[in-house]
């Protein structure tokens, strides 16, 4: 099983040997098994990387995110073919239920607020999160009135403070947008190895986005996300408070019962949501806990 997330911040030069990334720099070489492998981020404009290791980790179904020269994510690496039936798949998710596709995202918009208001519970913002509670009672089909955006504002501002924005250019932010887009390519990675297309999405429909599948069912996640920069109140955003977001995927839940990595986590919630839809039975949706400190 792959647990590695490998992050290449130097001069190098990347290539496959004998089923190992190599990595060549001035000074020194290192090996890790691809196997071991399941996020590689590729920090440095200046890496090069061969064309058979690039087929080998998408064989192999290695995510891989390539950053721009300020060193923030700009692609990915994804595969045509996840599985051996995608072509199945891809004709099933065209006529996925519109109802069933509403029950589910009004589950996970719910399970979304649901872990807002524990987070926002356990630093004492009692009255928020009892607002959070309320909204959770008012959800309509598809959220329909919209609950989940009136508690982002309470949310934020509870979590943040009063003049905190997620348009604002400050720390809080550029931390909490890389930590969502590591996110959003660990569920891109999913999408992709479960046969399904990230373009069709259940709720996310803009014919912009590449990726409107995984940012349906990363919601719930962003909590993790959330409550890691609260914890940290980080002042720099450096290459050290990078490398601090990016191992969040190699923190521990609950779910199905059972201790994980959060990445593995991501892939048990993923498989669930759609059988789910497959099923036409909401109730199969693996929703995380965190764990009793």
């Amino acid at each position: 099983m792959s647990w590695r997330v490998v992050v290449v911040s130097k001069r190098a030069k990347l290539d496959l040997k004998m089923g190992y990334l190599v990595m060549r720099t001035d000074n020194e070489t290192k090996r890790v098994n691809i196997s071991e492998i399941s996020v590689l981020i590729i920090e440095n404009t200046a890496i090069s990387i061969t064309g058979c290791l690039l087929s080998e980790l998408c064989e192999k179904k290695v995510k891989v995110i390539f950053c721009d020269g300020k060193r923030n994510p700009q692609s990915e690496l994804v595969s045509y073919y996840g599985t051996h039936d995608s072509s199945e798949k891809i004709r099933n998710q065209i006529r996925w239920n519109e109802d069933i596709k509403g029950y589910v995202w009004t589950e996970i918009v719910a399970e979304k607020i649901r872990k807002q208001a524990q987070l926002l519970g356990e630093i004492g913002k009692d009255t928020e999160a009892d607002m959070l509670n309320e909204y959770i009672k008012e959800l309509e089909f598809y959220d329909a009135s919209n609950r989940e955006g009136h508690a982002a504002k309470v949310y934020f501002n509870a979590l943040f403070g009063m003049e905190f924005t997620r348009s604002a250019d400050c720390v809080t932010n550029h931390a909490l947008n890389y930590g969502y887009s590591i996110f959003l390519s660990a569920f891109n990675r999913e999408c992709v190895a479960n046969g399904y297309l990230t373009q069709l999405g259940i709720f996310h429909n803009n014919m912009f986005n590449h990726f409107n599948l995984a940012c349906d069912l990363m919601e719930p996640f962003r909590i993790l996300v959330d409550r890691h920069v609260k914890d940290n109140n980080y002042t720099v955003f450096d290459k050290e408070t990078k490398y601090r977001l990016v191992n969040i995927l190699n923190d521990t839940v609950i779910i199905n019962s059972n201790e994980h990595y959060v990445h593995n986590a991501i892939k048990i919630y993923c498989k669930s949501v759609f059988d789910a839809i497959s099923d036409g039975d909401v109730s199969q949706i693996k929703f995380y806990s965190i764990k009793d400190k």
